[in-house]
């Protein structure tokens, strides 16, 4: 209705526009989306309609094709004919299986040891990283989704290149998504996300990896939710002005994170995407933030998130320190330690230049290694990026410069180990067309070995590329 709308205010202006011209005059009209204004010349954020000529100064009537009757002698008025009037079609309610799309993308990644002690580095957010390994499919995602009817949809997204925990073997179909949007009002601007989905913690963690600039998210904010999912009801608020934007910054190539609503409130299991509960203890998310549009076009998006809950460790296994062995002990009882973090994070969307950045803070279950036990320890950590859009005939160029830090605790992995981080990062991105990105990037990495005791630091250098298809 939205395009049929913008199709008859274009004939209407573009008659307008024309009145003074001869009936045989054409020009071109161009539109912005976003505020839905016409205008008569190119320029930046416009996209042409096309050519239009005025073709008679009266108004239209509707055209019935076929031969036109002949004028009566009496009166030279038009006799009356059923060609003249429309019979009415039934319409026929679509079913819900014609009311889903399929869409996806898949990531073809190589990482390139640029020194010897890069064999030792391991990263949470990329298994490609490491000794004897290189190249795999890093991502295969495949996304069912639609209106099942005007107030509930449907999202089911599985990942076909999983490898789980523990297992050498690759390519494993593994749940992602699978929730419903249930719309509380006929705006569709609350609405209750029930089943496994991403937790509105951190806006890099919201943000598609088929979206995002660098190659993995930032581990100060991913450590508080690994897999960004987790099993729970979510309420989200999103005004239409906010909803707009939301999906102009994705559909515009300006790597916006999505619509997760300006305020955010949930319930989640809190053990991750993907693991049973636990505790019986639920965590509870707050998510707020707001997308800004300055008169020149220009968006910044703000915000701040926080939760709390109980986590509670299970994988514990016999560390080797100092030449004796033993188990961990788990001295936050059979609940788990009291798991609490804030986030912060301010997005200047790249037209062309860009900045965004995220921090955090909080406290959760951690080694401590001597002492032996697992108790509640303070973190911190957070990133800062830089970029820079450049649009051109052969498509977009994105470079970008990236440095992270962290210091606390890995939960999800074996023992909860401390983690320390501290990494810079530097690549472009090349978006080719919309069905094609191919990416480059070196890191300097110095982090904490999490594979096993005791632990140690260990520092490399990477070459990473990766191809993507959407489809």
């Amino acid at each position: 209705m939205k395009k049929k709308a913008l199709a008859s205010l274009v004939w209407v202006l573009a008659a307008d526009v024309m009145a003074e011209s001869s009936p045989t005059t054409a020009m071109d009209l161009y539109v912005d989306p976003q505020t839905q204004q016409l205008f008569a010349q190119p320029g930046p954020g416009r996209e042409r309609l096309g050519r239009f000529a005025r073709i008679d100064d009266k108004p239209q009537g509707v055209v019935v094709p076929g031969p036109q009757p002949t004028p009566s002698p009496a009166n030279g008025r038009m006799p009356a004919t059923t060609a003249d009037v429309a019979t009415p079609q039934p319409v026929r309610e679509r079913a819900w299986y014609e009311r889903l799309g399929l869409r996806g993308y898949m990531q073809l990644r190589y990482n390139h040891k640029l020194n010897d002690s890069a064999s030792l580095l391991r990263a949470p957010g990329d298994r490609f990283i490491g000794d004897r390994q290189n190249l795999g499919i890093r991502r295969a995602r495949l996304v069912i989704s639609g209106d099942l009817n005007d107030r509930v949809s449907l999202y089911l997204q599985p990942d076909l290149a999983s490898t789980p925990t523990g297992s050498s073997t690759s390519n494993f179909a593994q749940l992602r998504d699978a929730y419903a949007d249930i719309y509380l009002d006929t705006r569709k601007e609350w609405r209750v996300r029930a089943g496994q989905s991403k937790v509105p913690y951190g806006w890099e963690n919201l943000q598609s990896s088929q979206n995002r600039i660098a190659p993995d998210r930032a581990d100060a904010l991913n450590a508080g939710v690994r897999d960004e999912r987790d099993l729970g009801l979510f309420l989200y608020y999103t005004p239409r002005v906010a909803a707009d934007r939301f999906k102009y910054l994705v559909q515009s190539g300006l790597k916006g994170s999505g619509d997760y609503g300006i305020v955010g409130l949930g319930v989640y299991n809190g053990q991750g995407a993907n693991r049973s509960e636990q505790n019986n203890n639920m965590h509870t998310v707050l998510h707020l933030t707001y997308p800004f549009r300055f008169d020149n076009g220009q968006f910044l998006e703000v915000g701040a998130d926080a939760y709390t809950g109980r986590f509670k460790v299970t994988s514990l296994s016999s560390i080797t320190a100092d030449g004796q062995s033993f188990t961990p002990r788990d001295s936050t009882g059979a609940r788990g330690a009291l798991d609490q973090r804030v986030a912060a994070h301010v997005i200047y969307y790249p037209q062309p230049f860009g900045f965004q950045a995220e921090w955090t803070v909080g406290r959760g279950p951690e080694l401590d290694l001597a002492n032996r036990t697992i108790r509640q320890r303070s973190l911190r950590g957070g990133y800062v990026q830089a970029m820079y859009k450049i649009d051109g005939a052969g498509g977009s160029l994105v470079p970008y410069v990236k440095w992270q830090t962290y210091r606390g605790a890995s939960k999800f992995d074996t023992n909860a180990p401390r983690f320390l981080l501290n990494e810079v990062e530097a690549g472009v991105e090349w978006q080719v067309s919309k069905a094609l990105e191919i990416a480059i990037a070196y890191a300097n990495m110095r982090r904490t070995h999490l594979a096993n005791a005791p632990y140690r630091r260990v520092q490399g250098d990477l070459l990473r590329m990766q191809l993507q298809v959407n489809y």
